[in-house]
């Protein structure tokens, strides 16, 4: 793990480091913003996972959150959207919603993405481990977010790991990656064509065997220009009544899927976190 930039922020430092990972077979970077308050003691921690095209610097640098961070006294962690790296295949089109910036947060099965393409081991070992042993950070409070492809990946991992994390919310999130044209490329792809196995990383479908209840925040814009054909956000819903999944969803009027959209709410989600961590 080494640090290969570092800024004060807000009183706390907005760090970048650099790893070898194993699970991913190639060098990793991930962002970690530390509140004041980290100097002098272990922080409760969120978990942050970008949508398509992200990197990990993208949410430092774009969404604004350190402000909200330092004074809640939360660390925020970025990893990384996908693996990288000489060696890594892209998708061969090169095409913005798969290979590159599109790891989905899955575990790949089929050739060639199998060998790299291991992002849900990656965030929830071998990331979660590493800055837990190496980082002033409350393993016992722990919640994660996302956007997105992260929105997806933060509701599915929260999802599949019980008694792990205090709190979960998403920004325009993926919800239903098995029926939209995103998911049905990314698992095709990742996965090969046998669609029970892309149950595991549907947030729809993994509402009906959630062993935990935990608060679950979604913001969603009106007039994302993905709500309709990628997101499926009213299945999601469908299914929260379905299993009585308590859940926040609301309706942002004139907001979009970018940027602007996630840096108008995330002291909101901070906020949200704050009271479980």
């Amino acid at each position: 793990m080494r640090q290969i930039e570092s800024s004060t922020c807000f009183g706390g430092r907005q760090i970048r480091y650099r790893h070898d990972s194993e699970t991913l077979n190639c060098t990793m970077s991930f962002g970690v913003y530390l509140p004041p308050a980290a100097e002098k003691n272990k922080v409760p921690f969120l978990i942050w996972l970008s949508g398509l095209t992200g990197r990990d610097n993208t949410f430092p640098f774009l969404a604004g959150a350190q402000r909200y961070a330092a004074e809640r006294g939360i660390a925020i962690v970025t990893p990384d959207t996908s693996p990288r790296g000489e060696g890594v295949p892209d998708d061969p089109d090169g095409a913005y919603d798969f290979g590159l910036s599109a790891g989905f947060y899955l575990n790949a099965t089929e050739l060639p993405w199998q060998k790299n393409y291991h992002m849900y081991d990656y965030v929830v070992d071998e990331f979660s481990t590493l800055i837990v042993n190496e980082l002033p950070i409350d393993s016992a409070r722990q919640s994660i977010f996302g956007h997105s492809m992260g929105g997806h990946g933060a509701i599915t991992i929260a999802l599949k790991n019980p008694g792990r994390f205090r709190s979960v919310s998403a920004m325009a999130p993926i919800c239903n990656p098995m029926d939209c044209p995103w998911g049905v490329k990314a698992f095709n792809n990742y996965l090969g064509p046998d669609r029970a196995t892309w149950r595991q990383y549907d947030a729809t479908k993994l509402v009906a065997t959630s062993e935990e209840r935990l608060p679950l925040l979604i913001d969603q814009g009106d007039e994302d220009e993905f709500l309709e054909e990628q997101l499926g956000l009213d299945e999601l819903q469908s299914a929260l009544s379905e299993y009585d999944y308590p859940a926040t969803v609301r309706m942002r009027g004139g907001y979009d899927h970018g940027y602007y959209f996630v840096a108008s709410f995330i002291g909101e989600h901070i906020d949200f976190h704050a009271n479980y961590l």
